[in-house]
């Protein structure tokens, strides 16, 4: 992973003095809270409905032992003694003091981690995919480019007051386990005819009031061309932006009422300017990146026999580890979805541990996933039983990787000022409903995400089954949306038809899942299924 050096210590330590300062005055009351605002979120803290809330960057979603035992410690010092990783691969703490806050990120920076542009109208943390230098199926490790980008664009004058927040996702496999096209900006890598390797570009995807799915708009940028399309992209949408309505900010309304056409012929047109302006990245320096991100040494000859006498620990290995590119070695998916637990939450105990096995197991790297998940990426075969009876110890084996019972869900109302209705509940209860392992292989994959307001930071409008939490005349009330995705076959999930009490919406999932169980033909998934037959077959079963 990328180690600071002089210029990013600098620049994270002087940051940390700087808020610090900002924040001795606001507490002495020589600023109110109108101009500590714009100050705060600048360094990724929020205020919510009981306490202050810090969101720390994980970029691109990788981190070491050292930086999660710091990130335990935090928790327990500061906090209650957990954090919470979100669908952006960051991780929050929810119950922060505001004249604990320069502290934080003081100790934050020992280790090699800040909150910088993890909130305000900034381009915000890049995500990748969690399985990035170790899966079977990659091109490259697109963390290097990932890297590279965040540190083009940190503090970079134009894009220090964009119209709205701005978010970028880099992969470079055929599978999509990042959600790239809903994302402002995404990148997967890929090679031309002639082997080179380069960038297909997609740009103006989100969610939130108005979600839309992002539009391919080239096959090909070559890599030594990426940064000047980026810029590209970012000055058509910070000329045209309709600063003055909020809900008209994010890019992805320009590419939607431009059309995909003139906006690509806008952004080509840009393009051409900045490639005469030497801006992008020279060989030199994505080369100094890339040795930071080095495959591990991976031992050679080793067995890739599992011993699977156990069916605990079976069901498991079959469950939460994929295929890894080296033989002998697997990626190890740990749940945070516990029955009835709070998915994403994390105790400091259990962050402790993780760090241990990744320390002990998996050369000391850790990934964070939009699924709210853990992955060690690099775990010897042979070591999979040792590391799964260390997660049952730690409370961490459940087998639910992408069943039911995964579920994603935002903080919701329990927490976030902007929230309608809660989310932590309606998960937990549909997490009891289907807590049979047995019921659970048999639905498969089935991916059930739960937003508390129309901001989607559950990601609604890509659940399998997606639950967005409005407010009805003072009550929460939950629609019902089916048929989205977040990977390759991405698609956008339809209401139902009117909203349910929280008790009403998990009878709701669990009818539109018995109809599925009807309907589905040999091994189809639940989307596969819905795509089949339609919304109104499935209404049917949920209204009557």
């Amino acid at each position: 992973m990328y180690k600071y050096d002089q210029y990013d210590r600098a620049m994270v330590d002087a940051r940390v003095e700087e808020f610090r300062d900002q924040t001795r005055r606001r507490i002495a009351g020589d600023m109110n809270d109108d101009q500590f605002k714009p100050l705060r979120l600048k360094n990724g803290l929020y205020l919510q409905l009981h306490a202050y809330m810090l969101r720390v960057a994980i970029p691109y979603g990788t981190l070491n032992s050292t930086q999660l035992r710091k990130l335990a410690e935090i928790a327990r010092k500061y906090d209650r003694g957990y954090g919470h990783f979100t669908t952006r691969q960051n991780l929050q703490y929810h119950w922060i003091k505001l004249e604990d806050a320069p502290d934080i990120l003081a100790e934050l920076a020992t280790v090699e981690m800040h909150a910088i542009q993890t909130s305000g109208e900034s381009i915000r943390n890049i995500s990748a995919d969690q399985y990035a230098g170790a899966a079977a199926d990659e091109i490259c490790d697109p963390r290097p480019w990932a890297e590279l980008l965040r540190q083009a664009t940190t503090f970079h004058p134009e894009f220090s007051y964009l119209p709205r927040k701005f978010k970028i996702c880099v992969i470079s496999s055929p599978a999509d386990r990042a959600a790239l096209r809903w994302h402002d900006c995404a990148l997967r890598i890929v090679r031309n005819e002639a082997g080179e390797e380069g960038f297909e570009v997609y740009a103006g995807g989100g969610m939130g009031r108005t979600p839309f799915i992002a539009y391919k708009i080239r096959d090909f940028c070559p890599a030594s061309q990426i940064f000047s399309y980026l810029q590209a992209i970012l000055r058509v949408w910070n000329l045209h932006a309709r600063r003055d309505n909020i809900h008209k900010q994010r890019m992805k309304i320009l590419v939607h009422d431009l059309g995909e056409e003139e906006f690509r012929r806008q952004v080509e047109e840009a393009f051409q300017h900045f490639l005469t302006l030497g801006t992008d990245f020279p060989q030199a320096e994505y080369d100094r990146i890339a040795a930071y991100f080095a495959p591990p040494p991976f031992e050679a000859g080793l067995s890739a026999a599992i011993d699977r006498s156990d069916p605990d620990f079976s069901l498991w290995v079959d469950h939460q580890t994929v295929a890894h590119k080296a033989a002998g070695y697997a990626i190890v998916n740990v749940s945070l979805k516990p029955i009835g637990g709070i998915g994403g939450d994390v105790t400091a105990e259990q962050m402790e541990a993780l760090a241990d096995l990744a320390e002990r197991y998996s050369f000391d790297d850790l990934r964070v996933t939009h699924a709210q998940n853990v992955v060690l990426p690099h775990v010897r075969k042979q070591d999979l039983h040792a590391v799964w009876q260390a997660l049952k110890a730690a409370g961490l084996a459940d087998a639910n990787l992408d069943l039911v019972t995964d579920v994603i869900a935002c903080p919701g109302l329990d927490y976030c000022t902007l929230a309608n209705a809660r989310s932590i509940p309606v998960a937990q209860k549909i997490q009891q409903r289907f807590a049979d392992m047995d019921r659970q292989r048999d639905l498969g994959e089935l991916k059930i995400k739960i937003s508390g307001c129309i901001n989607a930071c559950g990601h609604h409008h890509a659940g399998h089954i997606g639950i967005l939490g409005v407010d009805r005349k003072g009550t929460e009330n939950y629609q019902l949306l089916l048929g989205g995705s977040g990977a390759e076959d991405t698609t956008q999930a339809k209401i139902t038809g009117p909203g349910f009490d929280e008790d009403g919406v998990v009878d709701a999932v669990e009818r539109a899942i018995e109809r599925y169980r009807e309907l589905r033909t040999g091994d189809e998934r639940f989307l596969d299924t819905y795509r089949r037959v339609g919304l109104d077959a499935f209404k049917e079963a949920i209204y009557g």
